[in-house]
């Protein structure tokens, strides 16, 4: 027999423009901050909880109904959930399916994540499309408005923030065959299954943290260099823009994504800019460029390479553009073999429409092999 649902306890959402909503807490009791964002995907709330891109935000899940599959262990992207907060209209403390099940407050309550359910999301998700992104705060300790208010003027803004080295691995570490081809993946935030993606490939895959420089990935000897995923503002990493101009200037193939499009974007003299609300979720419709299909695509950022500053850059070509805004979702270098995308190809959660970039990316490490 499941355990009894725990009593409920009154909760709030505070918007840093005054806005609020009344609640039941989830998760953890308590306060937490940060930036509210909002996440479209109808499946995987467990992979997008532990995506390390969402680190500092607090995120609002737009399908009705959060919780009633539960969580499995080999579904979560990183070794906790990497959220400052949850936001759902209804949450169940109940979890069915085949396999080793843990209720998803269990699962919450075990990282200490702080949320709120009861939540008319539909207004939310419409409030945060129309006024943008910003700052808030939920608690379930009982404070007054004004204390809220207070708590929530000290947040930090999300432009200008670096948050990389909150999330990346503490040492390097190894995965996949020992015999593959080497690739030097820099952890901004990893995502799990983009490094499963290369293994699956038959890559040899070393996981290095933020810090690393140049000299100590290249001493490895890597066929291939890939960016990971990651939060934050982009242009608040000139250690690791740096890191990445060095990369690319040795010739060698390299494969980025999502903060690691920006950041090899920023690498070579173009500009990332934030985005009014971003784009979160598994529905984005991205076009090829090179081959005039379009892909379905898993996204979550909040900057975006600016398309105006492409055009003082003839060397880089535009390869991929988002279809509901134009937004640049691709870039490559066109007298090397160095490619990133906006967009998630691993796509867990997500469609597998894009995961032929992994093959791409497989294929000019061969091709640089055979040389």
């Amino acid at each position: 027999m499941p355990n009894p649902a725990p009593p409920k306890i009154p909760a709030v959402l505070l918007l840093q423009d005054g806005t609020r909503f009344e609640g039941e807490a989830i998760g953890s009791t308590g306060t937490t901050l940060g930036e509210i964002a909002f996440n479209t995907g109808m499946y995987g709330y467990q992979e997008i909880f532990t995506d390390p891109s969402y680190h500092g935000q607090i995120l609002v899940m737009a399908t009705a109904h959060i919780g009633n599959y539960g969580t499995l262990p080999t579904e979560s992207e990183s070794s906790r959930v990497q959220l400052s907060g949850l936001v759902v209209k209804n949450f169940s403390p109940f979890g069915s399916r085949a396999g080793n099940v843990t209720e998803l407050q269990q699962f919450l309550e075990a990282d200490g994540l702080v949320g709120i359910a009861g939540v008319d999301t539909r207004a939310l998700v419409r409030h945060i499309r129309e006024h943008g992104a910003m700052n808030a705060i939920i608690s379930s300790e009982g404070l007054a408005d004004d204390e809220l208010t207070a708590r929530l003027a000290s947040a930090p803004s999300m432009q200008g923030l670096e948050l990389s080295s909150r999330v990346t691995t503490a040492e390097a570490y190894d995965l996949g065959p020992v015999d593959g081809l080497k690739v030097a993946l820099l952890d901004l935030g990893l995502k799990r299954s983009i490094a499963q993606c290369l293994a699956d490939r038959g890559c040899r895959v070393r996981v290095f943290p933020k810090s690393t420089s140049f000299a100590e990935m290249q001493a490895w000897g890597p066929s291939g260099y890939m960016l990971s995923n990651g939060p934050g503002d982009p242009a608040a990493m000139p250690d690791v823009i740096e890191v990445v101009g060095q990369i690319v200037a040795s010739g060698t193939p390299v494969f980025g994504i999502c903060l690691g499009h920006q950041v090899l974007a920023l690498s070579q003299g173009l500009q990332t800019v934030k985005m009014f609300n971003g784009h979160r979720g598994v529905n984005h419709p991205v076009k090829n460029l090179r081959t005039g299909k379009s892909e379905i695509t898993s996204q979550n950022h909040g900057f975006v390479v600016d398309h105006a500053s492409l055009d003082a850059h003839p060397e880089i070509e535009l390869t991929h553009i988002h279809l509901n805004d134009d937004t640049v979702a691709g870039i490559a270098l066109k007298d090397r073999p160095v490619f990133s995308v906006q967009y998630h190809p691993e796509a867990s959660a997500g469609p597998h429409d894009s995961r032929y970039l992994f093959d791409d990316f497989v294929a000019n490490m061969r091709a640089a092999v055979e040389v």
